[in-house]
């Protein structure tokens, strides 16, 4: 019974064993801290990014709310060019962690 005992509480770790090698990253990786800063420095940008729109989006509500037609215009599409940036810096973020991860 004490053998019985003694195998399966065996089995058990060196199940266990495997299982936490299986989740590391291949040949046990690690991200770099240049990799980390990347990542800070595009989720910085990306902030940046959502302040600038903010901005944008309340000149555009005064504008309208004083009929300024050519503001008007100008902020929509400063705008449009803050949503280009949001797009591509999240592009840019997720392509940074993927690198990382590999």
């Amino acid at each position: 019974m004490f053998v019985k005992q003694m195998t399966l509480g065996l089995a058990l770790v060196v199940a266990v064993a495997a299982t936490a090698s299986a989740q590391q990253s291949p040949a046990g990786r690690r991200i770099t801290p240049a990799e980390k800063r990347e990542v800070r420095r595009d989720r910085r940008e990306l902030r940046q990014d959502r302040q600038e729109i903010r901005s944008d989006r309340r000149e555009l509500r005064a504008d309208v709310r004083q009929g300024d037609t050519a503001d008007i215009r100008r902020d929509k599409r400063e705008l449009r060019q803050d949503h280009r940036e949001l797009r591509q810096d999240r592009r840019e973020t997720r392509r940074d962690i993927r690198q990382a991860k590999r």
